[in-house]
């Protein structure tokens, strides 16, 4: 997109763009989402911004009315499999705040200086300022949803100290920690843990048409018992599931939304809420809540054959996992192995909930445990890195090191290419003609999927 057309997007508040860029205004110092509802500004004092951290780092603050920091990520980070592709998606998933900068270039395999060019040259913004963003926004939304004390949130939220947390709000917000809680009108004020005991609610934000019927259909054929429930009648829907984070356990649930909403509403509860970033941020990936349907809807109804395919289910998701070392054991084993492995491996709960009583096992459990040769393998390259499946791993690279395996031939490996690793571009069932719908064949296959499971007919391939 070039400037004209950023700025045509902004005079007709086109939410298509929302998280794609952002716009600030020189005379106001504020900066927001192109379809913000305020007065459209003068293009002489318009800049555009490719994320909210160069914003931020040119001196704007959010917008009170459109909170740009809340805004689905760029679909391109879930396209790209470059180095700055795969650093978005580890910052998102928050390695810097646990490991800093050197930590996520190791990951990379580049230099710390390497990653910050290319992300500035790219971004605007550095790992650092990416990272400041990102903990903003989770600081708000525990400030404006939770009792929690303001330096409980501080830490949660990532920050170093109370002081670059106070520093860092009021830059980026024009106000104080506490003035911005007040202005929330949640009345959490002077409460203490009264937001987290029923989960931190959360507003899931997508874009464009989302098909969650179809989404939660799948979900529930696959729930692994202990692990995942999916309760409800159609259309009204709840999916939870526990979820294995890098400080301790959480369980997340989100609502099935009805057709035409701009986000799912979602609940998580954390055994640390220094987990909060990060749990969110698989949530999403799990939903597939940072996709552009604009995009893959118009091109691939660009297919007789898909067509009317997409003409019935707009906005189709191709889900990705909540934990992506776990997807890739369930695609493995299958679902119903792989609940016995959660009820003879899995870690229980503290404190069950529901159906939910265990986390998933974690590769090394299972690499010294596991009787199934293939699925010890399997375990033991997660567990020492032999396969790297998180955020930040190479597509191409992970595929090749699983195809290595015993027992994982090239349609397994596919689909978890597909699922664990988010890759919107994979065909599992080798379907002819399938060349003709990239960069989108994931979305395609989940079409044909739906299709056929409508029809009581058997999966493509």
């Amino acid at each position: 997109m070039d400037e004209r057309t950023r700025y045509e997007a902004v005079s007709s508040r086109d939410a298509r763009f929302d998280g794609a860029f952002f716009f600030a205004v020189v005379t106001t110092g504020i900066y927001c989402r192109p379809s913000c509802p305020a007065v459209t500004p003068k293009r002489a004092n318009v800049r555009f911004y490719p994320t909210a951290a160069a914003a931020q780092a040119g001196g704007f603050r959010a917008c009170r009315r459109c909170r740009p920091d809340a805004v689905p990520g760029s679909a391109e980070w879930n396209v790209r499999a470059d180095v700055v592709g795969r650093a978005v998606r580890l910052i998102g998933d928050g390695v810097v705040d646990r490991e800093g900068v050197p930590g996520l270039a190791g990951r990379l395999g580049y230099s710390a200086r390497q990653v910050q060019r290319q992300l500035n040259a790219e971004l605007g913004a550095g790992p650092v300022a990416l990272a400041r963003a990102q903990r903003s926004h989770t600081a708000r939304v525990l400030l404006q949803t939770t009792g929690l004390p303001v330096t409980e949130i501080a830490f949660a939220a990532g920050f170093a100290s109370v002081r670059q947390f106070n520093d860092t709000i009021r830059q980026i917000y024009a106000r104080t920690p506490s003035a911005l809680r007040t202005e929330a009108g949640t009345g959490l004020g002077g409460g203490r843990r009264e937001g987290t005991r029923a989960g931190i609610p959360l507003r899931l934000a997508h874009r464009g048409p989302y098909a969650t019927a179809a989404l939660f259909d799948l979900l529930a054929a696959g729930a692994v018992p202990r692990v995942e429930e999916v309760t409800g009648p159609p259309g009204h829907r709840t999916y939870r599931r526990t979820l294995r984070l890098p400080y301790g356990a959480g369980l997340v649930a989100v609502d099935e939304a009805p057709p035409g909403g701009p986000w799912l509403e979602a609940r998580i509860q954390l055994t640390d809420l220094r987990d909060l970033t990060t749990a969110v941020q698989r949530v999403r990936r799990l939903f597939d809540l940072d996709a552009d349907p604009y995009a893959v809807d118009e091109a691939l109804a660009a297919d007789p054959r898909l067509a009317p395919l997409v003409a019935a289910r707009p906005g189709l998701r191709s889900p990705g996992a909540a934990d992506p070392e776990e997807e890739a054991v369930r695609t493995l084993v299958g679902r119903q192995a792989a609940g016995e492995l959660v009820e003879r491996y899995g870690k229980a709960l503290d404190v069950p909930c529901g159906g939910l009583t265990h986390v998933f096992p974690d590769p090394d459990v299972l690499a010294g445990s596991a009787e199934d040769p293939a699925l010890a393998a399997l375990a033991a390259a997660l567990a020492d890195g032999g396969v790297r499946l998180d955020a930040g791993a190479d597509r191409d690279e992970a595929e090749r090191a699983l195809l290595t395996l015993p027992g994982i031939g090239r349609r397994t490996a596919a689909l978890i290419r597909m699922r664990a690793l988010g890759d919107p571009d994979v065909d599992p069932y080798g379907t002819p003609g399938a060349e003709r719908w990239r960069p989108w064949r994931s979305y395609a296959v989940r079409h044909l999927e739906a299709e056929a499971e409508a029809a009581g007919a058997a999966v493509p391939g």
